[in-house]
Protein backbone atom coordinates (compact mmCIF):
# COMPACT_ATOMS: atom_id res chain seq x y z
CA UNK A 1 0.00 0.00 0.00
CA UNK A 2 1.56 3.29 -1.10
CA UNK A 3 1.52 6.50 1.16
CA UNK A 4 -0.58 9.48 0.60
CA UNK A 5 2.71 11.65 -0.35
CA UNK A 6 3.41 8.56 -2.53
CA UNK A 7 0.50 8.27 -4.47
CA UNK A 8 0.54 12.02 -4.78
CA UNK A 9 4.07 12.08 -6.20
CA UNK A 10 3.02 9.57 -8.64
CA UNK A 11 0.02 11.79 -9.83
CA UNK A 12 2.13 14.81 -10.22
CA UNK A 13 4.03 12.72 -12.70
CA UNK A 14 0.86 11.80 -14.66
CA UNK A 15 0.73 15.33 -15.64
CA UNK A 16 4.34 15.54 -17.02
CA UNK A 17 4.43 11.82 -19.24
CA UNK A 18 2.32 10.32 -22.01
CA UNK A 19 -1.15 12.04 -22.14
CA UNK A 20 -3.92 9.73 -19.82
CA UNK A 21 -7.41 9.19 -18.53
CA UNK A 22 -8.80 9.40 -15.17
CA UNK A 23 -11.74 7.82 -15.35
CA UNK A 24 -14.82 8.33 -12.90
CA UNK A 25 -16.23 5.82 -10.59
CA UNK A 26 -19.32 6.28 -8.78
CA UNK A 27 -18.76 4.10 -6.04
CA UNK A 28 -15.80 1.56 -4.89
CA UNK A 29 -16.99 -0.98 -6.93
CA UNK A 30 -16.62 0.93 -9.87
CA UNK A 31 -13.13 2.12 -8.47
CA UNK A 32 -11.45 -1.43 -8.05
CA UNK A 33 -13.24 -2.37 -11.37
CA UNK A 34 -10.85 0.48 -13.07
CA UNK A 35 -7.95 -0.25 -11.03
CA UNK A 36 -8.18 -4.16 -12.29
CA UNK A 37 -8.29 -2.91 -15.85
CA UNK A 38 -5.31 -1.06 -15.57
CA UNK A 39 -6.40 2.82 -15.14
CA UNK A 40 -3.37 5.00 -13.18
CA UNK A 41 -5.23 7.30 -11.34
CA UNK A 42 -8.81 8.17 -10.68
CA UNK A 43 -11.44 11.04 -10.24
CA UNK A 44 -14.14 11.04 -8.65
CA UNK A 45 -17.71 12.15 -10.58
CA UNK A 46 -20.53 14.55 -8.33
CA UNK A 47 -23.02 13.69 -10.59
CA UNK A 48 -22.55 10.28 -10.50
CA UNK A 49 -22.08 10.10 -6.45
CA UNK A 50 -25.26 12.13 -6.06
CA UNK A 51 -27.10 9.37 -7.91
CA UNK A 52 -26.20 6.68 -5.84
CA UNK A 53 -27.52 8.98 -2.97
CA UNK A 54 -30.38 9.07 -5.17
CA UNK A 55 -30.04 13.25 -5.82
CA UNK A 56 -29.39 15.12 -8.76
CA UNK A 57 -26.25 16.65 -9.22
CA UNK A 58 -25.31 19.52 -6.65
CA UNK A 59 -27.00 18.29 -3.57
CA UNK A 60 -24.29 16.42 -1.75
CA UNK A 61 -22.79 18.24 1.25
CA UNK A 62 -19.04 18.35 1.85
CA UNK A 63 -18.93 15.53 4.89
CA UNK A 64 -21.01 13.32 2.47
CA UNK A 65 -17.90 13.83 0.27
CA UNK A 66 -15.26 13.36 2.20
CA UNK A 67 -17.31 9.67 3.52
CA UNK A 68 -17.12 8.89 -0.01
CA UNK A 69 -13.91 9.77 -0.60
CA UNK A 70 -12.55 7.76 2.17
CA UNK A 71 -14.67 4.73 0.94
CA UNK A 72 -12.85 4.84 -2.66
CA UNK A 73 -9.47 5.51 -0.73
CA UNK A 74 -9.75 2.57 1.05
CA UNK A 75 -11.20 0.40 -1.74
CA UNK A 76 -8.12 1.30 -4.05
CA UNK A 77 -4.66 2.21 -4.28
CA UNK A 78 -4.90 4.71 -7.23
CA UNK A 79 -4.15 8.11 -7.12
CA UNK A 80 -8.10 9.84 -6.26
CA UNK A 81 -8.77 13.52 -7.38
CA UNK A 82 -12.12 14.44 -6.28
CA UNK A 83 -15.00 17.54 -8.06
CA UNK A 84 -15.37 19.50 -5.26
CA UNK A 85 -17.76 21.24 -7.12
CA UNK A 86 -17.52 25.11 -6.02
CA UNK A 87 -15.85 24.51 -3.03
CA UNK A 88 -19.38 23.91 -1.66
CA UNK A 89 -19.18 27.86 -0.46
CA UNK A 90 -19.11 30.39 -2.02
CA UNK A 91 -16.50 32.46 -0.27
CA UNK A 92 -12.57 31.73 -0.85
CA UNK A 93 -12.04 29.95 2.31
CA UNK A 94 -14.88 27.36 2.08
CA UNK A 95 -12.55 26.45 -1.10
CA UNK A 96 -9.89 26.35 0.92
CA UNK A 97 -11.27 23.82 3.73
CA UNK A 98 -12.54 21.82 0.69
CA UNK A 99 -9.41 21.10 -0.84
CA UNK A 100 -8.13 20.67 2.99
CA UNK A 101 -11.19 18.37 4.15
CA UNK A 102 -10.87 15.94 0.61
CA UNK A 103 -6.47 15.60 1.33
CA UNK A 104 -7.43 14.91 4.70
CA UNK A 105 -9.79 11.90 3.88
CA UNK A 106 -6.94 10.58 1.56
CA UNK A 107 -7.07 12.47 -1.88
CA UNK A 108 -4.35 13.62 -3.55
CA UNK A 109 -5.93 16.49 -6.12
CA UNK A 110 -9.25 18.19 -6.81
CA UNK A 111 -11.06 20.37 -8.58
CA UNK A 112 -13.15 23.97 -7.99
CA UNK A 113 -15.18 25.19 -10.29
CA UNK A 114 -16.73 28.78 -10.80
CA UNK A 115 -20.02 28.01 -10.60
CA UNK A 116 -22.72 29.42 -8.11
CA UNK A 117 -25.22 26.89 -7.83
CA UNK A 118 -27.52 29.76 -7.10
CA UNK A 119 -27.64 30.18 -10.86
CA UNK A 120 -24.50 32.09 -11.94
CA UNK A 121 -20.74 32.72 -12.73
CA UNK A 122 -18.59 33.97 -10.25
CA UNK A 123 -17.55 37.21 -10.92
CA UNK A 124 -13.96 36.81 -11.86
CA UNK A 125 -12.21 38.49 -9.36
CA UNK A 126 -13.93 36.15 -6.91
CA UNK A 127 -12.93 33.13 -8.72
CA UNK A 128 -9.62 33.89 -8.62
CA UNK A 129 -9.90 34.70 -4.78
CA UNK A 130 -11.15 31.08 -4.53
CA UNK A 131 -8.53 29.61 -7.14
CA UNK A 132 -6.05 31.15 -5.12
CA UNK A 133 -7.36 30.18 -1.45
CA UNK A 134 -7.54 26.63 -2.89
CA UNK A 135 -4.01 26.60 -4.24
CA UNK A 136 -2.73 28.15 -0.55
CA UNK A 137 -4.19 25.35 1.22
CA UNK A 138 -3.27 22.62 -1.33
CA UNK A 139 0.41 24.26 -1.00
CA UNK A 140 0.15 23.96 3.25
CA UNK A 141 -0.52 20.37 2.77
CA UNK A 142 3.42 19.34 2.55
CA UNK A 143 3.01 17.22 -0.47
CA UNK A 144 1.63 17.84 -3.86
CA UNK A 145 -1.99 17.88 -4.35
CA UNK A 146 -2.68 18.42 -7.59
CA UNK A 147 -5.41 21.62 -7.96
CA UNK A 148 -8.05 21.29 -11.05
CA UNK A 149 -9.76 24.92 -11.43
CA UNK A 150 -12.43 24.73 -13.93
CA UNK A 151 -13.98 27.17 -16.08
CA UNK A 152 -17.42 26.30 -16.22
CA UNK A 153 -18.78 28.67 -19.10
CA UNK A 154 -19.31 25.82 -21.90
CA UNK A 155 -21.61 23.56 -19.65
CA UNK A 156 -23.67 26.47 -18.03
CA UNK A 157 -25.43 28.10 -21.35
CA UNK A 158 -22.68 30.75 -22.31
CA UNK A 159 -20.29 29.56 -24.64
CA UNK A 160 -17.73 31.79 -24.75
CA UNK A 161 -14.26 30.87 -25.66
CA UNK A 162 -12.54 34.40 -25.10
CA UNK A 163 -13.91 33.96 -21.39
CA UNK A 164 -13.11 30.78 -21.05
CA UNK A 165 -9.64 31.33 -22.18
CA UNK A 166 -9.23 34.67 -19.74
CA UNK A 167 -10.74 32.72 -16.62
CA UNK A 168 -8.16 29.79 -17.33
CA UNK A 169 -5.21 31.96 -17.70
CA UNK A 170 -5.71 33.69 -14.42
CA UNK A 171 -6.88 30.51 -12.76
CA UNK A 172 -3.30 29.70 -13.96
CA UNK A 173 -1.81 32.80 -12.53
CA UNK A 174 -3.33 31.87 -9.33
CA UNK A 175 -1.35 29.18 -9.10
CA UNK A 176 -3.62 25.96 -9.91
CA UNK A 177 -2.01 23.07 -11.63
CA UNK A 178 -4.41 21.94 -13.69
CA UNK A 179 -6.84 23.74 -16.06
CA UNK A 180 -9.84 22.48 -17.08
CA UNK A 181 -13.02 24.09 -19.35
CA UNK A 182 -15.92 20.92 -19.46
CA UNK A 183 -17.57 20.94 -22.59
CA UNK A 184 -15.57 21.91 -25.44
CA UNK A 185 -17.02 20.05 -28.48
CA UNK A 186 -14.35 20.45 -31.37
CA UNK A 187 -10.47 19.72 -31.20
CA UNK A 188 -10.35 23.41 -33.10
CA UNK A 189 -11.73 24.57 -29.26
CA UNK A 190 -9.34 22.39 -26.89
CA UNK A 191 -6.48 23.28 -29.16
CA UNK A 192 -7.48 27.11 -28.76
CA UNK A 193 -7.74 26.61 -24.60
CA UNK A 194 -4.36 24.54 -24.78
CA UNK A 195 -2.23 27.01 -26.59
CA UNK A 196 -3.38 29.70 -24.20
CA UNK A 197 -1.91 28.21 -21.40
CA UNK A 198 0.81 26.58 -20.15
CA UNK A 199 -0.22 24.23 -17.48
CA UNK A 200 -1.91 20.30 -18.32
CA UNK A 201 -5.10 20.95 -19.43
CA UNK A 202 -8.10 18.77 -18.27
CA UNK A 203 -10.53 17.51 -21.01
CA UNK A 204 -14.06 16.42 -21.06
CA UNK A 205 -14.55 13.54 -23.58
CA UNK A 206 -16.92 13.22 -26.11
CA UNK A 207 -18.45 10.24 -27.54
CA UNK A 208 -17.34 11.45 -31.46
CA UNK A 209 -13.71 12.26 -30.44
CA UNK A 210 -11.02 9.81 -30.17
CA UNK A 211 -8.20 10.01 -27.09
CA UNK A 212 -6.05 10.85 -30.29
CA UNK A 213 -7.59 13.68 -31.37
CA UNK A 214 -7.94 15.00 -28.09
CA UNK A 215 -4.32 14.94 -27.52
CA UNK A 216 -3.38 15.81 -30.85
CA UNK A 217 -5.00 18.59 -29.71
CA UNK A 218 -3.16 19.27 -26.41
CA UNK A 219 -4.53 17.92 -23.58
CA UNK A 220 -2.51 15.95 -20.75
CA UNK A 221 -5.79 14.23 -19.43
CA UNK A 222 -8.75 13.38 -20.07
CA UNK A 223 -11.91 12.66 -17.91
CA UNK A 224 -15.41 11.29 -18.38
CA UNK A 225 -17.40 13.11 -15.94
CA UNK A 226 -20.34 11.08 -14.94
CA UNK A 227 -20.57 9.21 -18.78
CA UNK A 228 -19.49 5.61 -17.01
CA UNK A 229 -22.22 5.90 -14.40
CA UNK A 230 -24.93 6.66 -16.93
CA UNK A 231 -23.21 3.66 -19.11
CA UNK A 232 -23.85 1.52 -16.49
CA UNK A 233 -27.49 2.87 -15.33
CA UNK A 234 -28.65 3.27 -19.15
CA UNK A 235 -27.86 -0.96 -19.08
CA UNK A 236 -29.54 -1.79 -15.93
CA UNK A 237 -32.49 -0.19 -16.82
CA UNK A 238 -32.87 -1.43 -20.41
CA UNK A 239 -32.03 -4.78 -18.92
CA UNK A 240 -35.22 -3.64 -15.99
CA UNK A 241 -37.82 -2.33 -18.76
CA UNK A 242 -36.99 -5.83 -21.33
CA UNK A 243 -38.01 -7.72 -17.74
CA UNK A 244 -41.34 -5.37 -16.99
CA UNK A 245 -42.02 -5.33 -20.11
CA UNK A 246 -41.39 -8.80 -21.87
CA UNK A 247 -40.47 -11.25 -19.11
CA UNK A 248 -37.23 -11.17 -21.21
CA UNK A 249 -34.29 -11.99 -18.86
CA UNK A 250 -31.83 -12.48 -21.65
CA UNK A 251 -29.87 -9.22 -21.00
CA UNK A 252 -29.43 -10.57 -17.26
CA UNK A 253 -25.18 -10.08 -16.71
CA UNK A 254 -23.40 -12.58 -14.05
CA UNK A 255 -20.30 -11.84 -11.35
CA UNK A 256 -17.96 -13.57 -13.51
CA UNK A 257 -15.46 -11.23 -13.75
CA UNK A 258 -15.58 -10.42 -9.99
CA UNK A 259 -12.43 -12.95 -9.29
CA UNK A 260 -10.16 -10.73 -10.89
CA UNK A 261 -12.02 -7.19 -10.57
CA UNK A 262 -12.35 -7.70 -6.78
CA UNK A 263 -9.49 -10.08 -6.17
Amino acid sequence: MSTQAEKAEAFRALHVGDPFVIPNPWDAGSALVLQALGFRALATTSSGFAFTLGRQDGNVTLDEVVEHVRSLVGATDLPLSVDLENGHGAEPQQAALAVTSAAEAGAVGGSIEDWDPAGHLYELPHAVERVAAAVEAARGLGWPFMLTARAENHIRGNPDLDDTIARLQAFEEAGADVLYAPGLETTEEIRSVCGAVSKPVNVLARRELSMAEIVEAGAQRVSVGGALTWTAVNAFSEAATQIRDRGDFSSLGDSSGLRGWLA
